[in-house]
């Protein structure tokens, strides 16, 4: 049973990843979608209680924020692995202005810029049980093993 926690601004790749690497296997949880975190809690929880695979594609900037999954995790008996997304702010905001979110647009240049100013990396000793770090190079996602120094 796993759970992964997605890291990074918007924009950074993180759904498009998901997407690539998880649309099969794993229910994506956003709270673009659910819109509140009281539908988030009921869907996780649906999930770790199924042994569905999960992914939570937020920011997650903070530890204090990715708390919140390590504790629902730990109570059902899942592992949590991580995924950090590069999120450098230039690249980001060139990202978000060219891409179509429907009914939700665009994510202000200041949001980003505020969970960019927000962003704590991840660390093994959160609880994680692999974390690994991802860019966008050519088009391409390039998966890296997380090291300290990233």
């Amino acid at each position: 049973m796993e759970m992964i926690l997605f890291v990074g601004a918007q924009a950074a790749g993180k759904s498009s990843f998901y997407k690539f690497r998880f649309s099969d296997t794993h229910v994506r949880i956003n709270l673009d979608m659910l819109r509140t975190r009281h539908r988030e809690k009921l869907l996780v929880k649906a999930c770790l209680e199924a042994r569905q695979p999960l992914v939570i594609d937020n920011t997650n900037a903070t530890r204090t924020e990715r708390q919140r999954y390590f504790r629902l995790a730990t109570d059902h008996g899942c592992k949590v692995s991580g995924f950090y997304f590069q999120s450098i702010a230039a690249e980001c905001l060139a990202r978000n202005k060219g891409r179509n979110r429907g009914r939700l647009g665009t994510i202000p240049d200041a949001a980003v810029r505020n969970t960019i100013a927000r962003l704590e990396h991840p660390s093994m000793q959160e609880g994680f049980e692999r974390l690994q770090f991802v860019r966008l190079s050519g088009g391409e996602f390039v998966i890296e093993d997380w090291k300290n120094e990233i």
